[in-house]
């Protein structure tokens, strides 16, 4: 329960210091943005995904925000989504990853097109933040905004420790994508 009401504080804090910011800008949101991840090794491969990633994008200072919960992920294999969860990310201790930064260039956000842009901020995940740039493609049409997003995460930068038993079963870099549509809000 304490580790549900933390993360409707973060989220509530997230989207309040977002609207102070951007009183009378352009805002696009979601809650449903997909966020999966893939890891290969030559013994197994693993495959997660959740559609429970919040975002919100401020068109006019082109500041950008998502966050999931890690217990969101589905698995294949429960087995595997139990270890994840207990062992690895220790979704218990840190219930979210998220990044916040900004989209660069800044666009106009109210002409349809697609544009290949940069996101950079912090990501941060099992606790820890990294100073990231994140190559992202952006569809606007009619008011709405896709981003797609596939980047690589290394355990090691985020203190995700994998135990020698099972290093062959689990890559030391994870591929991530991120794929939703964002509506604006007035």
């Amino acid at each position: 329960m304490k580790t549900k009401i933390t993360i409707m504080a973060i989220v509530l804090v997230i989207f309040l210091l977002i609207r102070c910011l951007s009183a009378n800008a352009q805002n696009y949101v979601s809650g449903n943005v997909k966020t999966s991840f893939f890891s290969s090794t030559p013994i197994e491969d693993i495959r997660a995904a959740s559609n429970k990633t919040s975002a919100v994008l401020i068109a006019e200072s082109g500041a950008f925000a998502f966050q999931v919960p890690v217990k969101s992920f589905e698995f294949e294999k429960k087995l595997m989504q139990e270890h994840f969860n207990e062992n690895y990310l220790e979704s218990d201790q840190y219930p979210t990853a998220s990044f916040k930064g900004s989209i660069e260039p800044n666009i106009n956000w109210t002409k349809n097109g697609e544009y290949n842009v940069m996101a950079k901020g912090i990501f941060t995940i099992h606790g820890v933040g990294k100073t990231r740039t994140i190559p992202a493609k952006i569809s606007i049409k009619d008011g709405s905004v896709n981003i797609t997003s596939a980047f690589d995460v290394a355990c090691a930068d985020h203190d995700i420790r994998i135990p020698t038993l099972v290093f062959t079963k689990i890559a030391k870099v994870i591929s991530v994508k991120v794929n939703g549509t964002l509506i604006q809000k007035p």
